[in-house]
């Protein structure tokens, strides 16, 4: 991705139990590429990419032999890094945003805000402990771990659904949108009273 193609961000973590590499662009919808080792996570990746419009390129190692914790907790560090990078001093972003999305029988409400400040609220309760070999237990570690590198809020609710695969493919569409929501630009002022993001 070049420098003057628009808003980017790059993260390289590496660490004894993984290595990851992230490049985001909020202002062009590709490439995308993800490959992480977890197949359900990869396809979880590119939803957030394709229904944020953004391009994304996302490859990681980790210590799969163990489980899944370490990659998936460690790509939303990553992920979240090169967003917090990409945005700069957030001006004139939209900054909030709200996204339903229904995929069959379920239903997923995601809101956030660019604050600055990493909170995260998530009612995510599954009724299985993998999706493939992705362990359903790392979504809120993924979760949270973007909050607090990407410095933002975010509220995940699964509003009703039975099926696990749904719930989660609505959940990281729907962040996809909102986050697609939030970064758009507006104009070049800061939206916070408080003269910094």
């Amino acid at each position: 991705m070049s420098d003057n193609a628009g808003r980017s961000g790059l993260c390289r973590r590496q660490t004894a139990e993984t290595c990851i590499s992230v490049q985001i662009e909020l202002d062009r919808s590709e490439p995308v590429r993800i490959a992480t080792g977890i197949p359900f996570f990869d396809h979880m990746l590119n939803q957030i990419a394709r229904h944020g419009r953004f391009g994304l390129v996302l490859e990681a190692e980790g210590d799969l032999e163990v489980d899944c914790h370490h990659t998936v907790e460690d790509c939303g560090l990553a992920l979240g890094a090169a967003l917090d990078e990409a945005l700069g001093e957030r001006r004139g972003i939209a900054r909030y945003a709200t996204a339903h999305v229904p995929m069959d029988e379920a239903l997923v409400r995601v809101v956030l805000d660019l604050s600055g400040r990493p909170f995260l609220h998530a009612n995510l309760p599954l009724a299985v402990e993998r999706i493939g070999s992705f362990e359903t237990e790392t979504l809120v570690e993924f979760l949270r771990a973007l909050t607090v590198t990407g410095r933002l809020t975010l509220h995940a609710d699964f509003l009703h659904g039975v099926n696990a695969h749904h719930l989660v493919e609505a959940l990281f569409k729907a962040l996809g949108r909102a986050l697609r929501d939030a970064v758009r630009l507006e104009g070049d002022w800061l939206p916070s009273t408080k003269g910094v993001l």
